[in-house]
């Protein structure tokens, strides 16, 4: 009916070269029901299109600003975690030189102490290969004065030859030695 209409309207306004408000009104009336055809079927739905892409843009920015203070948050946390591994490793590092300080000085103690020890080892050693050579040298002594004393009996001699022979026996008494 529509189609019909408008090709009447067309074939009179042929016919016709002068002004028809009929088909004026007419055509404007149509354009009117395509209007409000177009906007139930077409610009309805459309919008309705429109709007949902607007929502879905509008919680996409949304998502993606939550995640980036996310992100913003996650990365804070990452780097108080970081300062405090840095200050963590810094605090075991020291603890570790002042242990190997203490090891060093426990260690210089000990050799000090062993060193100590050594020596006086070595010094009552000292006294006690002294104190025999003092002994060894009484024992030859004696001995040789009971040797002296011997042959000072077996003879009488002047005090020339009592010198004489005490020198050739301390003599003998020396080589032996």
């Amino acid at each position: 009916m529509l189609t019909s209409s408008l090709v009447l309207g067309a074939a009179e306004s042929a016919a016709h070269t002068g002004f028809n408000g009929g088909d004026i009104i007419f055509q404007l009336v149509m354009f009117i029901i395509l209007l409000a055809l177009l906007k139930k079927y077409a610009w309805g739905p459309l919008m309705g299109i429109m709007d949902q892409r607007a929502s879905h843009v509008a919680s996409e920015i949304d998502a993606a600003e939550k995640s980036r203070s996310e992100a913003n948050k996650i990365l804070d946390e990452q780097r108080a975690l970081l300062k405090e591994a840095r200050q963590e490793a810094h605090v075991l590092i020291e603890n570790a030189k002042k242990q190997g300080d203490i090891q060093r000085e426990e260690i210089i103690i000990a050799a000090r102490a062993e060193s100590e020890r050594l020596k006086e080892a070595a010094k009552r050693d000292i006294e006690q290969q002294k104190e025999n050579a003092v002994t060894a040298i009484r024992e030859q002594v004696a001995s040789l004065s009971v040797l002296i004393a011997s042959k000072v009996i077996e003879k009488e001699l002047t005090a020339q030859d009592q010198e004489k022979l005490i020198s050739e026996y301390i003599q003998e008494a020396g080589e032996k030695r």
